[in-house]
C-alpha cells in the first residue's frame, strides 16, 4: 500500500483509526455532515468515526468517545456503547445492545439483541418480536465471526474466539469459544495461548484442552489499529508475568482459583441442554432451555448456578460460599430502609438509558408563584437560583409538616424516627443556617445525645431495643448503624458532637477488623459492604474526638484503609462485584458509603480515579436505573459524589478526565430535578417503593439539595444556590489523614 498518498474515505472507512491522525480538515468536515445526517435519536462522542458505507439506521444511538463503525456495519435499533469501542468491518448489531468501554467487535460479528417469538399457531414471519437485550462489560474483545443471541451478558475482560455461537451469559475474565460458547478458562490464570486445560473431567477435559489451542488461532489480537482480526496476541492476562508483583496483594486467590476450575471442568463435563441449540436459549414463547443466568455448560439445577454469570460489567465466577481471597462468606447483611440513603432500588425495566437526551419537563415555581417550563437551557438560565430561593422561602414549613408534636417524622402519617430529627437538623442548618424552632438548641442537643447508651455508643432506633454486639463488638446490620453517622453530624452541626465514643470500635483489634471485613458481602451485596464500613469509619472519626490515638484506638483507621488500598479492584477502582440482575448498582452505591466514611471523610486520596470514573459513568447508563422517571436518591447521590470526588482529584482542567460526559449527566439530572420540587413539602425520596417512596419528606429533602449542590458544584455553578452541605454530605474532609484532628 502507498502510504504516500493520502487515504480516502473508502480508506477510512475500512481503517478508521487511521482518521483521527491522518485526516485532511475537508475529511474531517465531511465526517461531521456524515454524522450529523445519520437518522433517529442520535449522539456521537469526540473524535469518533462511522462510516460512509456503513448501513446505520438506529432508534437510538450513543457512540462514546474514541469509538468508530466500519465499512459495511450495519446497526439498527438501540445501540450505546462507552469509550474506544470499535465495530469492524461487516459488523452487525441490531436490536437493543449496550457496551461498555474498551470493546472491540471482530469483522462479521453480529449481536443480535432481539428475537422472533415462535409460537406454532401462525407463520413464523408474523410472529411478534421481542427483545431482552444484549450486555457487554469494559475491555472486552470479541473475535470475527462471532453470533451473541438475545438475552446474553458479557462480563468484563472476557475474550470471545472467532466463530463462537454465544447463548448465554459468560463471567468476567472468560476466554470462550465453540458452538454454543463454553468457558475454558480464566483469563488471569496466566496460561499462555495455547498451554493445555488441566481439569478432572477426563474426556472433556482433553476437549477443552484442544477448544484451548483453538482458541490461539481463532481470537487474534489488536494490532494494526486495534482491529482485532489481524494481530497475533498471546492471551496472556494483566497480572502474570511482568506485572505479577505488582498484582500480588490482590491475587494471592489459590482456594478461589481451584474452586473455580472445578466449576468450569463440572460444566464442561455437563454439556449445555436442549442440544445446546442457540435458537431455543432465547425463544421467549418457552423460555431458555437452561437456565440462562448459571455458568456456561451447567444443569439448570446444578449447584454451580449459584456462580451466576456477570452484569454489565461481569462477576466472577466462584464456589458457592467462597470469595475470591478464598474465605468463606457469610449471607449477606440485609439492607433497612432506615439505613443511610436506603436499600439499592429493586431492579426495573425500560428502554431509554440514562444518556438519552431529556425532553422539557415539569413545571418549577418561581418565587412568585408563577410556572415555567424545566428544561436543560431552563437549568442554566437562572433555575439554580430560583430553586434555592424557593427551598429557603419554603424551609419552616417544610418542617412544620414534618413535626408531629413531640417528635419529627420523615412524612405526616408515618412513626417518628431518629434519622426524621437528624434530617430536620440537617435541613435547617443548609437553608436556614439555624436550627429547627420547633425546640431549642438545647433541648435538641440534650433529646439527641440522650439516645446514645453511654456504655456501646451506639443509639437504637425509638421503641427498639439496643442491638447486640457480635464477637469482635461491634454490629452488623440494623438502623444502629445509620445513626453513627445521622446523630453524630446532627449534634456536630449543633455543636459538642457525639458525648460518648462508640466501643466497639475504639475496642476492636486491627486482627478483628481484617477477620470482619474479609467476612463482608462485597460479591453479593456490596453496598451493604460498603454501608458497613462507612458506619465503622465514621465510629472511628468521632472516636478520635474522644482522644483515640494510635495503640490506644486498636489501630482501626490504619488497618481499615490498608484493607481497603489492597482489596481495591484497579480494573474498576471499587470494591465488590457487579451481578447480570443490578449490574453495577450495588458496587457503585457501596462504593459511595465505603469512600464517604473513609477516604472523603479523612480526606485520603482514593485510589485509580480514573478507573472509577469509568465505571460509574458506565452505570449511570444502566437503564434499569437511571432515565426520566427513575432516578431515586440513593442512586443519583452514589454517582455523582464519586463523580465529583474523583473529579476533585483529577482536577478540573477544560479538558479534564471524562469531563464533557460528566458535565452531560450532572445538567442532565439537574434538569430532572429542579421541576419535582413541591412547595411547602421538598422532595421525594424517588419512584417506586426503595426508601421511602416518592411521597416529599425530610429524607428526600435532605438527600437532594445536598445532590443539587454536587451537581451544581461539577458545572461550576454552586455558588448560585447559596447553600453548602456541612453534614453527613460535607464536601469538605472532617479530617485531614488518619491521624490527629485535622
Amino acid at each position: 500500500m502507498d502510504h504516500a498518498r493520502q487515504p480516502s474515505v473508502r480508506h477510512f472507512d475500512h481503517c478508521p483509526w487511521l482518521f483521527a491522525e491522518e485526516a485532511t480538515e475537508e475529511q474531517r468536515i465531511a465526517q461531521r455532515e456524515v454524522q450529523r445526517a445519520l437518522g433517529g435519536d442520535t449522539g456521537i462522542g469526540e473524535r469518533c468515526y462511522v462510516a460512509e458505507s456503513a448501513a446505520v439506521f438506529p432508534d437510538r444511538l450513543r457512540l462514546g468517545a474514541d469509538s468508530y463503525i466500519a465499512a459495511h456495519a450495519y446497526v439498527t435499533g438501540e445501540l450505546t456503547t462507552g469509550s474506544d469501542c470499535t465495530l469492524n468491518p461487516f459488523t452487525t448489531v441490531r436490536g437493543n445492545v449496550v457496551l461498555g468501554d474498551g470493546v472491540r467487535i471482530g469483522a462479521h460479528t453480529s449481536l443480535l439483541g432481539f428475537n422472533h417469538s415462535m409460537a406454532p399457531d401462525r407463520p413464523v414471519f408474523r410472529q411478534p418480536l421481542t427483545s431482552r437485550g444484549i450486555r457487554v462489560g469494559d475491555d472486552v474483545w470479541i473475535g470475527s465471526h462471532v453470533i451473541v443471541v438475545d438475552g446474553v451478558t458479557i462480563g468484563d475482560h472476557c475474550v470471545i474466539g472467532a466463530g463462537a455461537v454465544v447463548t448465554r451469559d459468560l463471567p468476567a475474565w472468560s476466554v470462550a469459544a465453540g458452538n454454543p460458547a463454553r468457558v475454558l478458562r480464566d483469563r488471569r490464570e496466566g496460561r499462555a495461548a495455547g498451554e493445555a486445560v488441566t481439569t478432572d473431567a477426563g474426556a472433556s477435559g482433553a476437549a477443552a484442552a484442544g477448544a484451548e489451542a483453538r482458541v490461539a488461532a481463532l481470537a487474534s489480537g489488536t494490532g494494526a489499529g486495534g482491529d482485532p482480526t489481524t494481530a497475533t496476541e498471546s492471551l496472556v492476562a494483566p497480572g502474570t508475568a511482568a506485572d505479577a508483583p505488582a498484582r500480588a496483594p490482590l491475587d494471592g486467590r489459590a482456594q478461589w482459583a481451584a474452586a473455580e476450575a472445578e466449576v468450569r471442568a463440572a460444566a464442561l463435563a455437563s454439556g449445555t441442554g436442549a442440544g445446546g441449540d442457540p435458537t431455543t436459549a432465547t425463544d421467549p414463547t418457552t423460555g431458555p432451555a437452561t437456565d440462562p443466568t448459571a455458568a456456561p455448560g451447567t444443569a439448570p439445577d446444578a449447584p454451580a448456578r449459584a456462580q451466576r454469570a456477570a452484569g454489565a460489567t461481569g462477576i466472577r465466577a466462584a464456589a458457592p460460599g467462597i470469595r475470591p481471597d478464598g474465605d468463606r462468606t457469610p449471607p449477606p447483611h440485609p439492607a433497612t430502609t432506615s439505613d443511610r440513603d436506603s436499600a439499592p432500588a429493586a431492579p426495573t425495566t425500560g428502554t431509554c438509558p440514562a444518556r438519552a437526551e431529556e425532553a422539557a419537563g415539569p413545571a418549577l415555581t418561581r418565587p412568585g408563584g408563577g410556572r415555567t417550563p424545566a428544561s436543560r437551557a431552563g437549568a442554566r438560565a437562572g433555575g439554580l437560583a430560583a430553586f434555592a430561593d424557593a427551598a429557603r422561602a419554603q424551609a419552616v414549613e417544610l418542617l412544620d409538616r414534618c413535626w408531629d408534636g413531640e417528635r419529627y417524622v420523615d412524612r405526616p402519617g408515618v412513626a417518628p424516627t431518629v434519622r426524621a430529627h437528624c434530617d430536620a437538623v440537617e435541613i435547617a442548618d443548609l437553608l436556614l443556617g439555624s436550627v429547627p424552632e420547633h425546640l431549642s438548641a438545647q433541648e435538641h442537643i440534650e433529646r439527641l445525645s440522650g439516645l446514645q447508651d453511654p456504655k456501646s455508643g451506639l443509639v437504637p432506633e425509638f421503641g427498639e431495643p439496643l442491638p447486640p454486639a457480635e464477637d469482635d463488638g461491634f454490629i452488623g446490620e440494623g438502623a444502629a448503624l445509620y445513626h453513627v453517622l445521622c446523630v453524630g453530624y446532627a449534634l456536630d452541626l449543633l455543636g459538642p458532637g457525639l458525648p460518648h465514643p462508640v466501643r466497639g470500635v475504639r475496642n476492636m483489634t486491627a486482627r478483628q477488623l481484617v477477620v470482619r471485613l474479609e467476612s463482608l458481602p462485597w460479591r453479593t451485596a456490596a453496598w451493604g459492604a460498603g454501608a458497613w464500613v462507612d458506619s465503622l469509619a465514621t465510629a472511628a472519626h468521632w472516636n478520635l474526638r474522644h482522644g483515640d490515638r494510635g495503640d490506644d484506638a486498636g489501630g482501626t483507621p490504619e488497618s481499615l484503609f490498608g484493607w481497603l488500598l489492597t482489596r481495591v479492584d484497579p480494573w474498576t477502582g471499587t470494591w465488590g462485584s457487579p451481578s447480570a440482575e443490578e449490574g453495577r448498582l450495588q458496587v457503585v452505591n457501596g462504593y459511595y458509603r465505603l469512600t464517604r466514611g473513609s477516604f472523603a471523610q479523612f480526606g485520603v486520596p482514593v485510589p485509580y480515579p480514573e478507573r472509577v470514573v469509568d465505571s460509574v459513568l458506565d452505570h449511570a447508563r444502566d437503564t434499569r436505573h437511571f432515565g426520566p422517571g427513575r432516578e431515586n436518591a440513593c442512586n443519583v447521590l452514589d454517582v455523582v459524589h464519586p463523580l465529583w470526588l474523583c473529579t476533585r482529584q483529577l482536577g478540573r482542567a477544560a479538558d479534564g478526565y471524562r469531563r464533557d460526559e460528566i458535565h452531560d449527566w450532572a445538567e442532565r439530572q439537574l434538569a430532572g430535578v429542579l421541576p419535582r420540587w413541591q412547595d411547602g413539602r421538598g422532595l421525594g425520596f424517588g419512584p417506586g417503593t426503595s426508601g421511602p417512596g416518592p411521597e416529599p419528606g425530610l429524607q428526600g429533602t435532605e438527600m437532594w439539595l445536598a445532590i443539587t449542590w454536587y451537581l451544581a458544584d461539577l458545572l461550576g455553578r454552586s455558588d448560585e444556590l447559596v447553600y453548602r452541605p456541612r453534614g453527613i454530605h460535607r464536601p469538605e474532609p472532617a479530617r485531614q489523614g488518619i491521624g490527629g484532628l485535622g
